[in-house]
């Protein structure tokens, strides 16, 4: 079951594409990573989600219901944390929280209170006296103690300090570990995603990459050295960023399957010394970021 589904979805602003006919499924109880650099789409595409911003042409389901069509009820299952999000910073923190409860019939008060001493939030202090990493915490703890079905969060990390990022993560983990919600994160900060993410999804100019799950994706990838022996460019095919210096030859496998891989790499490579390497998903983004980059260059040249 997937808890968010969109078909061809697409955003023009004028004569800019931002979003090009995404198609994107989320599964129900995941933690879902939208990766990309800056301007990829991602925000874009989460206001859509979100009914923030109406599609140019395709359509999306949220909570199996017309993202143009969520309601209240829907929002009330669905928590939302921006890097850009406006907070009432002349309440104090226990003046936000006793604010945000009545409106949610599955708030969970152990949770707020476990939360609250996690994230170590004064109470009595107003969020305009607050740092951003404090503000940022007050905002996912009015979302989290609801436990919504759906926690989006757009940016999340940005501009936070190493332990407030560390804190954040682990209360979204910490409350996502019993399995009731689903998680979907925006983020161009993919060390930190790794941390949290079960399932990929990498968007660049608009348009989406890929979509697996994070160790199918890391499964298939491989950093590989060839020692001793030289590859010329039709051996290449197939492969990502590759680089030949003299008897050196590197190169990012993206089909990997264990042994069968190495016998056809050894076949290729005679009497080469071959080393392959597990790759993080930061690497993987770049390695398929040069290369679209190369490729979009070399098509309009």
């Amino acid at each position: 079951m997937n808890i968010i589904e969109t078909h061809n979805l697409t955003r023009r602003f004028g004569r800019t594409e931002a979003v090009h006919e995404l198609n994107l499924a989320v599964p129900a109880g995941s933690v879902f990573a939208l990766l990309g650099p800056n301007g990829a789409g991602k925000t874009t595409t989460l206001k859509m989600l979100m009914n923030l911003l109406t599609p140019t042409a395709g359509s999306a389901t949220v909570l199996g219901i017309e993202a143009r069509n969520l309601g209240e009820r829907e929002f009330a299952q669905i928590g939302y944390v921006s890097e850009n999000q406006q907070l009432p910073l002349w309440m104090t923190v226990r003046q936000l929280l006793d604010y945000c409860r009545p409106f949610y019939p599955t708030w969970d008060q152990n949770l707020e209170r476990t939360l609250l001493a996690q994230f170590a939030l004064p109470t009595d202090r107003k969020l305009s006296a607050l740092s951003r990493g404090m503000l940022m915490k007050a905002a996912l703890l009015s979302v989290l103690a609801y436990r919504p079905k759906l926690l989006v969060l757009d940016e999340p990390f940005s501009g936070l300090d190493p332990l407030v990022r560390d804190e954040f993560i682990r209360g979204v983990l910490e409350v996502s570990a019993a399995g009731e919600w689903t998680v979907l994160v925006s983020s161009h900060d993919i060390e930190e995603v790794e941390r949290l993410c079960d399932h990929v999804a990498l968007l660049d100019c608009g348009r989406l990459r890929l979509s697996e799950p994070a160790e199918k994706l890391q499964g298939r990838f491989r950093r590989v050295e060839v020692t001793g022996a030289a590859a010329d460019a039709a051996a290449a095919a197939g492969w990502l960023d590759w680089t030949r210096a003299g008897a050196l030859t590197r190169f990012v496998e993206t089909a990997y399957a264990g042994e069968a891989t190495e016998r056809a790499w050894r076949e290729k490579f005679p009497g080469a010394t071959v080393t392959a390497q597990p790759m993080a998903l930061r690497e993987i983004f770049i390695a398929l970021a040069r290369t679209e980059r190369t490729e979009t260059k070399g098509a309009a040249a």
